[in-house]
Formats: structure tokens, C-alpha cells, sequence
């Protein structure tokens, strides 16, 4: 068997073909599989806490250098803003230059409301209280809440307060320290089980899609998924490119050291499902493992970079398709409502339709019942919006990692160019980052 047939990458190619064939030949059995993608993404998830809190905690308590942990902190938020703003900027002009709702004057009294009623409470949940009940679900009941509920920035606060504590205990600490980083590569150990699982996930996921909306949907989805997909792309290789040149580096040779993962992401339509892994090969990559263990799993609330695309262009659709003539005003207020309602997106059920649903309640302009014209398509939306928001967390890693110094800039040219360190599967060494990859700073 080929050697590209026995990689991981090689695999999930092999997946998606036979995902896509499934629903073309058998429909009824493809669109069965879906507990296989749903399956695999589980699994992840139900390692996701445990591996944020040991790299965020061993990152920071072996840093031992406070201030240095809130630099970064601080310069990834800043990072996070401003790239975010020029997302929800790039939606609301594309929307706007292609017109994809102009000229299917639809009747708002004749769409179905049903189709919305499970997201609807969500909505409402995630508006009601604004800015101050967002920054207050942020804390957790107790210590390990967060930890039960799977909800990665509870988590994460927990974990900075310890590698915090920790760090101030001094040498008394080095004992757990040792024991926490322990149970890291343990878990890292547990998620190169899993990880193999990854062409199945895959196969499942897609399998599941073609099956239930047809071959053909694929490459027919209309010109808001088709142009959603070239916006995303314009921002990965136009906007995140020139972050990337500025920082000294290729996003397409970023491209092509991660491309195992980028396909497990559109396999699934999940960027969860890569997290430990991507975490651990931005490690490899020479960046400091506080700096991926923060700004990383932070992004992955505070950076959807394509979901604020998302925001902005499917809210001018809807006023597009439903002859809504929008105000500069109200264009100011889908930016700044999407600025904020975006950040509640990871971690709530059917994400995509809440928080825009969420989006419109605060501007009254837009029929929210438009909804329901984006609801058939949002899967096939939900996979350019996995893609875009990884990449953009992995650009926004090395980015900040270099304003800081956190990262070894030899190392990372040397990986990226595969010279004498080729891009093998981190899941698959032995020996754990904290030995191979060198701590600076």
C-alpha cells in the first residue's frame, strides 16, 4: 500500500471519497452514519478540558514569569479584536458589492417560523443580558463545572488562576507540577488513539450530508453558500496571508504543514475535533507551550474570525431577500451587535442560527423569520466556518507568539519548509513536547 494511502491525511482523503460516493449510490444507508462523525467529535471533546487545563497550567507555572503570561493575554485580545472587526467588515462589503438577496423578493408572511422554534429560547439566552451576562457565565459554579460541562473558557479561567497559584507556590509546587504534566502526555497519549478514528469520523459526517441533501447540493448550494465560501477564502489568503507575511512567515506553507487537520475540519464541520492535536503541533512548530495554551483555546471564543463573516453577510441577505432597506445606522448596529454576540458562539447547540438569531433581535430593521432561508443550507455554510475559524486561531497563535518572542523562529521555517524536521504526526511521538520543543523566554 502507498505510504500517502498510511497517512492520517491520506486516510481522511480516502474518506471523503467514499462518504460521497456512499450518498450517491446508497442515500438511505449514508445518511445513517451520522453517530459515526457524531461519535468522533465526542470523544474529542471529552478530552478537550482535561488537556487545556494541563498545558494552560504547566505552560504558565514553567514560565514562571507573570507578567510575561499577561502581555500575551493581553496582545491576543487586542489581536483578536481587531482581526475580528475586519471579518465582520469584509461580510457586511461583500454582501453589499455582490447583492446575493437582491431579486428574490420574499414575502415574509410566507415562510415557515417551526422551522426555528428550537433555537428561539437559545436566542433569547444568549441576548438577554448582553456584555455583563456573557462575562459572568465565564465564571463556573465551582472549580470543575467547567470541566463537566465541557466549557472551554471556564476551564480556561480555572487553569490560569492555578499555573498562576502554582507559579507563586515556588519549588514546593514542582511535584505537581511534574504530576500535571504527567497527565497531560497521558491524555495526549489517549488522543493518538482517537485521532485514528478520524477517517471514520470523516466518512460518517460526509456520508450523513450527502446522503440526506443530495450529491448535487454539494455543488449547488446558490450563490450565498458559493459566495460565502469566496469570502472566506479571500480572507484566509488575502487578510490572514498579509498577517502571516507580516510576521515573517508563509500561510501557505502554514496550509500545508496542517493539512491533516484542515481535512478533519471539513470532514466534520468542527474545529473541536482538531484542538489537542493542533495545540500540540503549533508546539512543534517551536512556539511556547503557555503561549499556544492560552491564545488557542481563548480564540476558540474570542476569534471566529468566519462566523463574524458569517454574521454580517447572512444578516444583509436576509434584508436582501426580504426587500429590508438597511440605514447606515443599521449597518453600524450589525457590526457592533455582532461584535459581542459572536463572542457567546462556541459551545451553544446549533451555534450558527442562535447567535445570528440573536444578532437580528437586536435590530429590528431585519425580519428575524428571514432566518428560515439560511436554516436548509447552514451545514454545507457550517464547514467554510470550521475552516476559516481554525485557520484563523492557528494564524492568530503564531502571530501574537512572534509579537511576544514566544516563538522559535528557526524552527518554525525549518518545520514549515520540512527541512531535517519533516511534519510527522506529533500524536505519534513518544517523547513529549515539553522535551522536543525548546522553552524560551
Amino acid at each position: 500500500m502507498p505510504n500517502w494511502s498510511r497517512s492520517l491525511f491520506g486516510q481522511v482523503c480516502v474518506a471523503l471519497v467514499l462518504g460521497i460516493a456512499a450518498g450517491f449510490f446508497a442515500p438511505e444507508f449514508a445518511a445513517k452514519m451520522k453517530p459515526l462523525g457524531d461519535g468522533f467529535i465526542k470523544l474529542i471533546k471529552m478530552l478537550i478540558p482535561v488537556i487545556v487545563f494541563c498545558v494552560v497550567v504547566h505552560g504558565i507555572a514553567g514560565a514562571g514569569d507573570l507578567k510575561k503570561v499577561g502581555k500575551v493575554g493581553v496582545r491576543a485580545i487586542v489581536y483578536f479584536e481587531v482581526i475580528t472587526t475586519v471579518a465582520l467588515a469584509l461580510g457586511l462589503a461583500i454582501a453589499y458589492l455582490f447583492g446575493p438577496g437582491h431579486g428574490m423578493n420574499i414575502d415574509v408572511s410566507t415562510l415557515d417560523a417551526s422551522a426555528l422554534s428550537a433555537y428561539v429560547d437559545r436566542a433569547h439566552e444568549v441576548s438577554d443580558g448582553g456584555t455583563i451576562a456573557f462575562l459572568m457565565k465565564l465564571i463556573p459554579s465551582t472549580m470543575i463545572s467547567g470541566f463537566a460541562e465541557g466549557d472551554v473558557l471556564q476551564v480556561l479561567l480555572v487553569s490560569v488562576l492555578f499555573g498562576c497559584a502554582l507559579s507563586l507556590v515556588g519549588p514546593r509546587g514542582k511535584p505537581l507540577l511534574g504530576m500535571i504534566e504527567l497527565v497531560g502526555d497521558t491524555t495526549f497519549k489517549i488522543m493518538s488513539f482517537i485521532v485514528r478514528l478520524a477517517p471514520l469520523g470523516v466518512f460518517g459526517a460526509i456520508a450523513f450530508t450527502t446522503g440526506k441533501y443530495g450529491v448535487g447540493s454539494l455543488a449547488q448550494l446558490g450563490s450565498l453558500v458559493v459566495l460565502f465560501y469566496i469570502t472566506i477564502a479571500i480572507f484566509v489568503f488575502v487578510v490572514l496571508g498579509l498577517v502571516m507575511r507580516v510576521a515573517g512567515f508563509s500561510i501557505f506553507k502554514l496550509l500545508r504543514y496542517l493539512r491533516t487537520e484542515i481535512g478533519i475540519v471539513a470532514g466534520t464541520a468542527s474545529s473541536d475535533s482538531v484542538l489537542p492535536q493542533t495545540m500540540r503541533k503549533l508546539e512543534h512548530l517551536g512556539i511556547k507551550d503557555s503561549t499556544v495554551g492560552l491564545v488557542v483555546p481563548t480564540g476558540y471564543s474570542f476569534n471566529l474570525d468566519a462566523f463574524s463573516i458569517y454574521l454580517t453577510l447572512a444578516a444583509v441577505f436576509i434584508a436582501q431577500a426580504t426587500n429590508t432597506p438597511l440605514a447606515t445606522g443599521d449597518l453600524l448596529a450589525i457590526l457592533g451587535v455582532a461584535l459581542i454576540t459572536s463572542k457567546g458562539a462556541h459551545g451553544v447547540p446549533g451555534s450558527a442560527i442562535v447567535i445570528l438569531a440573536a444578532t437580528l433581535a437586536a435590530i429590528p430593521a431585519i425580519p428575524a423569520i428571514g432566518l428560515v432561508l439560511v436554516l436548509s443550507v447552514d451545514w454545507f455554510m457550517g464547514i467554510a466556518r470550521a475552516l476559516g475559524n481554525y485557520l484563523g486561531n492557528c494564524v492568530a497563535t503564531v502571530v501574537v507568539a512572534s509579537w511576544v518572542g514566544d516563538i522559535d523562529r528557526d524552527r518554525a521555517r525549518r518545520v514549515l519548509d520540512g527541512e531535517n524536521m519533516p511534519t510527522l504526526d506529533i500524536l505519534d511521538e513518544d517523547t513529549p513536547v515539553s522535551d522536543t520543543v525548546p522553552q524560551h523566554g
